[in-house]
């Protein structure tokens, strides 16, 4: 009797040792161990991102200082430079933690200084997938892009310290609690929004941001008439806006690629690599749809609504540069562009003084730019994406109100008529940009 048996289980007993030894080899497969070699290039990745993103801050500075006048312009350095610094402190002391850490569905984070550990990884352990910080430095240039989306437009009559202050505001509570929402895990992530490198979480926000600051300050005096005129008021330098164009079309590779989040395999350098395209392509089609937009309208082409449908292009194609085609890439950008072309004299026409057109680019574009994702990523809705967009966008807009108005019944925040004629810089810094032509007879 036990040799039939015996000669079943000599059989039987390899196939169930093989069966189970493939079901542990499956089970590796599903979670494969981070590599030394993957943990070096996406930390490296991170880091290498990164730093275009932070020279965004100097596109920023120069877009900025081409489009305000003269007499304004070592101001806006001045605030571009702060408040890169301010939001690097800020997300250290309490951002990135209320972003990050124990969101779990929810709707902040915790309020306690960012600590990185990376023990693991020198014992040999590389499951952390990179070194935290270069995951610290990757999120904390993107808190600066948002604070510069206000700086533009609320440029030229805002006074230095209450701005600064906003920025404080903004970058320490209002960024890090909406970005929560998705990027931390939170609510917004469990619904199923898609925002992959920030169209709605930074540039509608900074947009949000700065069209409360603008609504609150006011207009340039001389800017409307009393009968629905507007006085041209063109920037000082339209080269170093064209300069600094370039510098964020540069620097949104990094914004744009980094986002992919690692470099470990073939797969994540193929994304980034499409990223990259796409990002280029719908960035020239915002350029060439307000050029064929404003020749046809103005029968010339603007030079500086051209500028900002590159920058509208690219705010455009943020929400989703991983999924469309180039050809679906280069639409999206295009209307972006068309976007920027028509609401830039809309927002005139309804008296909104936006010094650089920061509020067309980046907060009408960042809206459409999120909602086009569901037009090349089938994974996701257009009602899922709507409700992202209209939390977010009544979040920051009711908590910049408020602060912005807390602001201006207490320390005030418009500079003094006397102050805004004389301009900025001699105003408040003392100086000027241009010396030796700011003290002529000319009106600048």
């Amino acid at each position: 009797m036990m040799k039939p048996f015996a000669k079943i289980l000599r059989v039987a007993l390899p196939v169930v040792i093989g069966l189970l030894f493939m079901a542990g080899s499956a089970s590796a497969a599903e979670a494969p161990k981070v590599t030394e070699t993957q943990y070096i290039f996406n930390t490296f990745s991170f880091l290498v991102h990164g730093f275009l993103v932070m020279w965004m801050a100097a596109g920023f500075a120069m877009l900025e200082s081409g489009l305000v006048r003269s007499k304004n312009t070592a101001t806006i350095c001045l605030k571009n430079v702060a408040l890169y610094s301010i939001a690097g402190v800020m997300f250290y002391l309490v951002g990135y933690n209320l972003m990050y850490s124990g969101v779990d569905g929810g709707f902040m984070g915790s309020f306690m200084p960012w600590s990185g550990d990376n023990a693991a990884a020198l014992k040999g352990d590389f499951s952390g997938n990179y070194a935290a910080e270069s995951d610290w430095f990757f999120q904390m240039v993107f808190v600066a892009t948002a604070a510069s989306i206000v700086s533009g437009a609320v440029a030229e009559r805002i006074k230095l310290w209450p701005f600064l202050a906003f920025v404080v505001f903004l970058t320490a509570i209002v960024y890090p609690i909406q970005g929560s929402w998705q990027w931390g895990g939170g609510w917004l992530s469990k619904l199923g929004f898609a925002d992959f490198a920030g169209s709605t979480l930074v540039h509608s926000a900074g947009g949000w941001a700065a069209l409360t600051g603008v609504l609150i300050l006011g207009a340039r005096k001389g800017k409307y008439g009393a009968h629905g005129g507007v006085s041209p008021m063109p920037g000082a330098n339209l080269p170093l806006a064209t300069l600094g164009t370039f510098i964020l079309w540069l620097g949104w590779f990094g914004f744009n690629g980094g986002s992919q989040l690692a470099l470990g395999s073939a797969a994540d350098a193929i994304a980034i690599s499409t990223i990259y395209i796409n990002t280029n392509m719908a960035a020239a089609g915002g350029v060439i749809a307000a050029m064929l937009l404003t020749q046809a309208i103005y029968k010339k082409v603007d030079l500086s609504l051209a500028l900002n449908g590159a920058i509208g292009g690219l705010v455009s194609i943020t929400a989703g540069p991983d999924t469309p085609t180039l050809a679906s890439a280069f639409l999206i950008g295009a209307v972006g562009g068309v976007l920027v072309v028509t609401f830039v004299p809309l927002l005139d026409r309804l008296r909104i003084d936006d010094v650089v057109g920061a509020i067309s680019a980046h907060l009408v574009c960042g809206i459409w730019g999120t909602m086009a994702v569901p037009l090349t990523n089938a994974n996701t809705s257009f009602a899922t994406q709507a409700i992202g967009v209209v939390s977010i966008g009544a979040f920051v807009a009711i908590a910049s109100a408020v602060f912005w108005l807390i602001l201006k019944y207490t320390i005030g925040i418009r500079a003094s008529e006397e102050d805004e004629a004389l301009g900025m810089d001699r105003a408040e810094l003392g100086l000027e940009a241009y010396p030796e032509f700011g003290r002529g007879s000319q009106t600048i």
